[in-house]
């Protein structure tokens, strides 16, 4: 069973100053969702899942018409709740997000005031995972590193997502402790693709990160994070 896991285009995420809490794409994120889709085209994908979040799903729908397929929305693909931030001034949202990057770890773990908890969205993200994997089939030999028994090793699957939630599930899916920071640690460009696949290890499967953040269908100038 292969994995990718894309990065949703550029959005929007200031509009005449102020903050968007649910941003549309930029006419360059429109761009980046088109190349995105001709790279796409030439690959089989037996499944298409999709953030409920506008700028996934604007990311998702040239995929799905270059696939012919219905794109399957899942809640638990948005990424970490933030605090209401629509129509706050950009640089007060700016300022929120350096100082809380000041704060202790444990502080970190609770996530911004009025937002989701790191905790909660981790908990999340990979109770969907390991839904999404047993609906293929999959069985759990081991909880944490997770090791698998694949039933449906053919099957890949397209999730189109956002740079916490995808880093949380990779890191996740590779046995990698959880930090409250994923998505500095794992670091993705928008419209990028990141491919995981199965290998054999212990009489099960593992995943494998084959490819990260890979940009190559973006000329440099549509390269943006």
């Amino acid at each position: 069973m292969e994995l990718l896991f894309v990065r949703h285009a550029q959005p929007a995420w200031s509009r005449n100053g102020l903050s968007v809490d649910d941003p549309e794409l930029t006419p360059i994120g429109h761009e980046q969702a088109a190349l995105l889709a001709k790279r796409l085209s030439a690959v089989t994908v037996d499944e298409l899942l999709v953030s409920p979040l506008i700028r996934a799903r604007q990311t998702a729908e040239p995929i799905a018409d270059a696939l012919g397929l219905e794109p399957v929305v899942e809640p638990w693909l948005a990424e970490i709740a933030a605090p209401e931030w629509e129509g706050t001034p950009t640089e007060e949202v700016e300022r929120i997000f350096r100082e809380n990057r000041e704060r202790g770890v444990d502080e970190l773990w609770d996530g911004l005031p009025g937002g989701e908890s790191f905790r909660d969205f981790h908990r999340r993200v990979t109770n969907g995972v390991i839904g999404l994997l047993e609906r293929r089939g999959a069985e759990p030999v081991t909880e944490f590193p997770p090791l698998w028994q694949l039933a449906d090793r053919d099957a890949r699957i397209l999730v189109v997502a956002h740079a916490g939630t995808n880093a949380t599930a990779i890191g996740w899916l590779l046995g990698i402790a959880p930090v409250p920071w994923e998505w500095e640690r794992f670091v993705s460009f928008h419209a990028s693709v990141s491919t995981l696949q199965p290998i054999a290890i212990s009489g099960a499967h593992a995943f494998s990160l084959v490819r990260f953040s890979d940009v190559s269908h973006l000329p440099e100038e549509l390269q943006t994070r």
